[in-house]
């Protein structure tokens, strides 16, 4: 039998119940397809800060490196916003990102039938609606040299080099490979010459993909065009700027930041966590929606493990459970046949993966 090793960060917050949750669903598909998972729980963010002072211990880095993927929750919260921002738990985040050379950032939205009215979106819009955002992840204006301020000035410094775009342009094709075949690129080469860069390299990597359809748009147009017509695209890459803007304005389409996962991947493993924060609020009442970190071992299992299979299942036990009326607080308002909490929607996505034929 075939086993795997996860790090798991559950983080602040919500970090741990979401986190349980995503384990179950996980555990049961493994069960299904015949792999073994092992796990190994590190420290990292405000949890991290309170045990040993460091927002990343070197031991959770040295974990996640030796894992086949990192399973995380969420970190961060009011309790740590006063200290100085290298020892914020965002910074942790970051530094981990930075470790595993975690470059493509995957976030995929679907809109599932049931769940239309939920979306920002007239139904129409939407309805069909399934795209994924690959944004480049360590690079661009935000570590981008030289960069600085003065009491009359700021600046920050665009950079891309082929080898940043051709990695990411690859992964890119890649992910279109397995899904429709279509792939946007987003860039602003009309004004910026990095964007002229961009543009170029794609295009060529694109040449190694001849059954991908490549198409290029300015990012204004791309802003536009996802609140327009969302299901014209099925993969869209961009740099880190454009991509951390278009990301969160594709997770409207959705209807909540409870049911979208994403994936930071570099050449081994990734980092599969949910889109949404610690949630601080509402930790420990056993309300939040674990759906996001259950379709993040979804995707953990694809992209990390290549259990395409495992991925399948948890996914359809997803649209499924949803598909029965079961809701939880952050969608209750949407087709709720009955109101359930972060347990027990976890073990309703478990249970349909073990019923699956």
């Amino acid at each position: 039998m075939k086993s795997y090793k996860i790090a798991v960060i559950a983080g602040d917050g919500i970090g741990g119940e979401i986190v349980a949750e995503g384990r179950k669903a996980l555990d049961a598909a493994a069960s299904r397809e015949n792999f073994r998972v092992e796990y190994k729980e590190f420290l990292m963010g405000g949890a991290a800060i309170d045990a040993v002072g460091v927002p990343l211990p070197e031991e959770t880095l040295q974990g996640a490196k030796e894992a086949d993927a990192v399973l995380f929750g969420a970190i961060g919260g009011e309790k740590w916003d006063a200290l100085p921002r290298n020892l914020r738990p965002e910074t942790g985040l970051l530094a981990l990102r930075k470790g595993l050379d975690a470059f493509a950032n995957l976030r995929p939205v679907k809109v599932y039938d049931s769940l239309l009215e939920a979306s920002a979106l007239k139904p129409e819009a939407v309805r069909g609606a399934d795209l994924l955002v690959v944004r480049e992840l360590v690079g661009g204006i935000y570590f981008g040299e030289p960069r600085g301020r003065d009491e009359k000035r700021g600046f920050n410094t665009m950079v891309y080099s082929d080898f940043e775009v051709e990695r990411i342009a690859r992964a890119a094709f890649a992910a279109a490979m397995r899904r429709r075949k279509k792939l946007c690129s987003v860039d602003k080469a009309n004004v910026l010459e990095v964007s002229a860069l961009w543009r170029e390299v794609v295009a060529r990597v694109g040449r190694e993909f001849p059954e991908v359809e490549l198409t290029n748009m300015y990012v204004d147009n791309a802003a536009m065009q996802l609140v327009r017509d969302p299901k014209q695209f099925d993969v869209i890459v961009t740099g880190n700027l454009f991509g951390d803007i278009l990301s969160d304005e594709a997770s409207m389409i959705a209807g909540s930041i409870g049911l979208l996962p994403s994936s930071s991947q570099g050449a081994k493993g990734g980092i599969f966590e949910p889109i949404h924060g610690s949630a601080p609020d509402i930790a420990g009442q056993g309300i939040a929606n674990p759906c996001a970190t259950i379709l993040s071992a979804a995707m953990l299992c694809e992209y990390a493990l290549g259990e395409i299979n495992a991925a399948r299942r948890i996914e359809s036990a997803v649209e499924a459970v949803l598909d029965s009326g079961l809701r939880t607080s952050d969608l209750a308002r949407f087709g709720a046949k009955k109101r359930v909490g972060t347990s027990e929607m976890g073990e309703a996505i478990k249970e349909r993966i073990l019923a699956q034929c």
